[in-house]
């Protein structure tokens, strides 16, 4: 069976067995929040191929990133994406995607720390930003808007985590340097099957800092919406199954608040997206030392 009949919740979780699985999520009745899954169906062979729910029910001690890092291809985020988050960075609305990447190291899964290093602790900076993630489940190439979304898996809730220092002045015109340090995309808590969501521009999202609601939007409010912007990054360049698109994060950053309000050190992010869940991560400074 292909993923896209099978998948109802896509989980990957490490097991009370000791071992790791793909997996589709038991919630109780009422539930949606993915992150209260405690069992899960356990999926053998291909996500993203052919694959089978089997009967093996597994008791879930720990949920990982929805994919693992070998399953995905590229993560590709939209800057500015939305209206009031522009407005409120004193951007004027982009004309395009503003398209940058990050590597592949940068994914965490949604209950794991932030770590940050050494270098993006001389300067304060460090910033929230809860975005819809689409998970490409076929491959795409110069696909019409119309068809964009046959071509999403599911979505997922990831924290865009930025050091505006780095990005802003350190990264010479470019913001990878401070949106791409190791574990600054966790993202879950599992991948909500497409077929379950019909219409990707009308969910609420947040974000709660220590508890405190500090982002309340809809992605209602995206400049781009999920099938314009597959559509868009799939002209000329081919997405692959496993590539995955941040899609921007709305109004409430600390940077566009007066005075700024940075993460520190021990502070408890939570993104949450309706229908899917959340992702909880401390925010946890590293050594200095170097791993050597």
């Amino acid at each position: 069976m292909s993923a896209f009949s099978i998948n109802q919740r896509l989980i990957r979780f490490l097991a009370t067995d000791g071992r790791t699985y793909y997996g589709d999520a038991i919630l109780s009745s009422g539930v949606a929040d993915i992150a209260k899954a405690t069992q899960a169906r356990v999926i053998k062979g291909d996500i993203f191929g052919k694959h089978d729910i089997s009967d093996h029910v597994a008791d879930v001690r720990l949920l990982l990133a929805p994919l693992a890092r070998e399953d995905v291809k590229t993560i590709r985020c939209l800057g500015l994406n939305y209206e009031q988050h522009a407005r409120e960075s004193k951007m004027p609305l982009p004309k395009y995607p503003v398209l940058f990447y990050k590597p592949v190291t940068a994914l965490a899964g949604p209950l794991d720390d932030i770590p940050v290093a050494a270098p993006a602790q001389e300067a304060e900076g460090l910033d929230y930003e809860c975005e819809l993630v689409a998970v490409i489940g076929k491959q795409a190439r110069n696909v019409p808007e119309s068809e964009a979304l046959n071509h999403v898996l599911g979505y997922a809730v990831g924290n865009d985590v930025s050091h505006r220092e780095w990005q802003l002045k350190r990264g010479g015109g470019q913001w990878a340097l401070g949106k791409g340090f190791d574990g600054w995309a966790p993202f879950g808590p599992g991948i909500i099957s497409a077929r379950l969501v019909k219409e990707p521009q009308s969910l609420k999202i947040s974000t709660k800092l220590n508890g405190k609601t500090v982002q309340d939007s809809s992605t209602r409010d995206m400049i781009f919406g999920v099938a314009a912007t597959i559509s868009f990054l799939s002209q000329g360049t081919t997405l692959l199954p496993g590539d995955l698109i941040f899609t921007g994060t709305p109004q409430g950053v600390g940077s566009g608040r007066s005075p700024p309000m940075w993460l520190k050190d021990g502070d408890i992010v939570e993104v949450n997206l309706e229908g899917i869940g959340s992702c909880t991560n401390r925010v946890t400074y590293t050594s200095s030392k170097p791993n050597l």
